[in-house]
C-alpha cells in the first residue's frame, strides 16, 4: 500500500488517520505541494488532477481523500468509521463535507497561491481569508454538534469516525493560523479526544518522515 501525500496536506492527513484507525500499514511518497511536484509527469501519471493524496491498494489508484475513507471503510470494516443506520451515516457524511466541500477547497493552497500571484494579497490578507471561511464553517459545525444528542465524546456517539477523520486535520490548521478556537467549546472538546489517541497523534503533520518548519 503507498501512501502520496505531503505532510501538510489536510487531505492527505484525513486519509492517514482513517489508515491508523483501521490498523493498516502503508509507505508514503512525499509530493512536495510548494515545490510544485505535484505537476511533473511521473506525479501526474498517478493523478491527472495534480492533488494529493492518491492511495496505491489492491491493484487501484485511489483519489479524493473522503472517497478514499469509505473504500477503507468498506474492504477493512473493522473499526467502522461510518454509522449503521442511514439518517446517522448522512448526519456524519454532512459532518464531515461541511470541512472537505466548503472549508477546505477554498483555503487550498492553490487557491492562496492564486490569491497572492494574480491579486498580489500579502500575508495578512491570506490570514484574514483562511480564518474567515474556518470560521464560517466551524460556527455551523458548532451549532450542529452541539444541538444534536447523537453527538458524543466524538462527532457521533463515543467512537472515533468519518467526522472526526474531517474535523481534526482543519482543527490543525486553524491553530496553525492562530484561530482563537473559544468561540467553538464543542469542536474544541472533540478535538482534545481525537489527539489523545495514537491513530490521530501519529497522522499528525508534525509526525510526518517529510515534516519540514
Amino acid at each position: 500500500m503507498k501512501l502520496y501525500g505531503y505532510f501538510r496536506s489536510s487531505a492527505a492527513f484525513r486519509v492517514r488517520i482513517a489508515l491508523n484507525l483501521k490498523g493498516l500499514s502503508y509507505d508514503q511518497v512525499s509530493i512536495h505541494l510548494r515545490r510544485n511536484d505535484q505537476a511533473k509527469p511521473e506525479y501526474r501519471g498517478v493523478n491527472p488532477q495534480g492533488l494529493v493524496p492518491a492511495l496505491e491498494i489492491d491493484g487501484h489508484t485511489l483519489i479524493q481523500s473522503l472517497a478514499i475513507i469509505e473504500y477503507l471503510d468498506e474492504t477493512h470494516p473493522e473499526p467502522p468509521l461510518l454509522p449503521s443506520a442511514s439518517a446517522d451515516r448522512a448526519r456524519v457524511r454532512a459532518l464531515a463535507e461541511i470541512v472537505a466541500c466548503d472549508i477546505h477547497p477554498i483555503n487550498n493552497l492553490r487557491v492562496l497561491r492564486y490569491l497572492t500571484h494574480t491579486y498580489g494579497r500579502n500575508e495578512g490578507d491570506i490570514g484574514a481569508w483562511y480564518n474567515h471561511w474556518i470560521d464560517a464553517g466551524f460556527q455551523a459545525l458548532e451549532a450542529l454538534l452541539a444541538a444534536d444528542k447523537r453527538t458524543g465524546l466524538f462527532c457521533h456517539g463515543d467512537r472515533p469516525g468519518f467526522a472526526d477523520i474531517a474535523l481534526v486535520p482543519q482543527v490543525v490548521n486553524a491553530e496553525r493560523y492562530k484561530l482563537g478556537m473559544s468561540p467553538y467549546p464543542t469542536i474544541a472538546r472533540i478535538f482534545a479526544a481525537c489527539m489523545k489517541l495514537r491513530p490521530f497523534q501519529d497522522a499528525h503533520p508534525d509526525n510526518q518522515p517529510d515534516r519540514e518548519s
